[in-house]
């Protein structure tokens, strides 16, 4: 056994074992944790606005601080911005992560001192709670991507700044540094194709034994990799044993991705974004990824269907029921207060706290009142295609409401491996799939106002073509899989097979 798997297993079991004491003590510790944010902010800008000083309980915290996205806290993060102290959180920010809103433009998150443990312990204890379960340490001892953005930082007020994934590069541990892939003046590379033919070049005859990314850009790595060789992966990579990923439903992936690798291997799958670590998968065999209810993140849950009400119902931990769409909402140690982050979750289990990923709370079809959201097209989807044994590749739906004569419907994009021969029949089964998940979809077929949805065929490689032509292919960037309106579908056309 190699020297680093060997040291791995004693401090896998412990940080496993320190994971199961306090998924137990979830509730009480998120009860102290807000009385701790609460306590550490009440004498900065935000908190003397929202007079922390006077609140004693949840209920005294719900009055004192509204429900708030990007563009309500966005005057505090100006004034960071222009070097003042003591605004958010106390001092200021140990860096700004740089992300892109679909309605904010460029959106500047604060991480501080006190938050980034978050990130980064996160991500070490989803990897060591894996290795303790599974007795899998032997990926340690080979190479192992961590994909990110450019480590390169500009700096705002004397504050680094840059994409989450390059801040976090700079804090991979030192123990990892000689194991990690691609280099980091591959990472620096900002052209997407350039840079994947650099880590292509980097890795193809490396011992690679951990891959992480999104389900998409691994893909597009195998592909690369299988093209050149025109060989499996698991021909190139003998001792490839683990798949990280996020950021995007993997189920829609896991057959091609897995065909491509030539054998099944362990998958770990995480949350994170750049307001915080939110959940990771630390069990194989539960369902649903552990909420990290002991990070500097209080979370609050607003009941899906009721986040559009002026006064909507706002629930801590201990009230919230599974199977029940919430709006997450986030309150932490970086000094994001009340905050939207944009995404839908829903509890398969309370005992421990385990969640899945719903969706975006602003990709969803509503074009005729049906509410359609990610869940639903992805389970749909993805029961047909297993059915049928018929791999996608891709897809993104748009409502296409009818001008003239006939009724509107969903318009589906999807680019196969292989086309299926009966793309009617094929269809239909994703529609009744479909009408099963959401009452209110198949209430509007079933009434005729609504027909069938239909599918448009994308030429192979198509999702690519497109992403490149909006400057968004590679990296973390992903397609938004839902539209309420008609500017991805409209520009698809020109990437369709017809």
């Amino acid at each position: 056994m190699y020297l680093k798997s060997l040291l791995a297993k004693p401090f896998a079991n412990y940080i496993s074992g320190k994971t199961k004491k306090w998924m137990l003590t979830a509730v009480e510790d998120q009860e102290n944790l807000l009385k701790s944010l609460v306590k550490s902010a009440r004498n900065t800008e935000f908190g003397k606005d929202h007079y922390f000083e006077s609140i004693r309980s949840y209920n005294d915290f719900k009055k004192q601080v509204p429900i708030r996205d990007y563009e309500d806290i966005k005057p505090y993060i100006e004034k960071i911005k222009e070097g003042r102290y003591n605004i958010l959180w106390k001092g200021k920010p140990i860096y700004f992560a740089k992300t892109s809103g679909t309605t904010s433009g460029i959106k500047y998150i604060p991480i501080t001192k006190d938050s980034i443990s978050n990130h980064i312990d996160t991500a070490r204890d989803a990897l060591l709670c894996y290795m303790a379960q599974s007795g899998n340490s032997s990926f340690a001892n080979g190479k192992i991507i961590f994909l990110s953005g450019s480590p390169e930082l500009d700096r705002i007020a004397d504050i680094p700044t840059g994409r989450l994934s390059g801040i976090v590069n700079h804090h991979v541990p030192r123990y990892l540094r000689s194991n990690q892939l691609p280099s980091y003046e591959t990472n620096c590379i900002e052209d997407w194709e350039a840079k994947l033919d650099k880590i292509v070049e980097e890795t193809i005859n490396e011992d690679m034994t951990l891959i992480s990314g999104i389900p998409p850009w691994m893909q597009m790595y195998f592909d690369r990799l299988t093209k050149i060789s025109n060989k499996k992966i698991s021909e190139l990579f003998k001792n490839l044993s683990v798949l990280v990923y996020g950021g995007v439903n993997f189920e829609p992936y896991r057959e091609r991705l897995f065909e491509s690798i030539g054998r099944k291997i362990d998958s770990i799958e995480l949350f994170p974004a750049s307001e915080g670590f939110f959940a990771f998968q630390d069990d194989q065999q539960s369902e649903g990824l552990l909420l990290n209810t002991n990070s500097g993140i209080f979370y609050e849950f607003i009941p899906a269907d009721e986040m559009a009400n002026a006064d909507p119902k706002r629930f801590s931990l201990k009230d919230v029921q599974t199977n029940k769409n919430y709006t997450l909402i986030i309150n932490n140690n970086a000094g994001l207060w009340g905050y939207n982050i944009g995404d839908t979750i829903k509890f398969v289990s309370t005992n421990p706290y385990r969640i899945i990923v719903t969706g975006r709370t602003k990709h969803f079809i509503s074009a005729f009142g049906e509410h359609v959201i990610a869940e639903e097209v992805e389970h749909a989807l993805t029961n047909a295609a297993n059915e049928e044994g018929i791999k996608i590749i891709e897809f993104t739906v748009a409502p296409l409401i009818a001008q003239n004569e006939g009724k509107s419907f969903h318009e589906w994009f999807i680019e196969f491996d292989k086309i299926p021969e009966d793309l009617s029949s094929f269809s239909i089964k994703i529609d009744n799939n479909l009408r099963k998940e959401n009452i209110y979809y198949n209430d509007l077929i079933a009434g005729n106002i609504l027909q069938s949805l239909k599918i448009n065929p994308i030429r192979k490689n198509g999702f690519i073509d497109y992403m490149k032509s909006i400057g968004r292919l590679g990296g973390q960037n992903k397609l938004q899989r839902l539209s309420n309106d008609r500017k991805i579908a409209e520009a698809l056309y020109d990437y369709t097979n017809n």
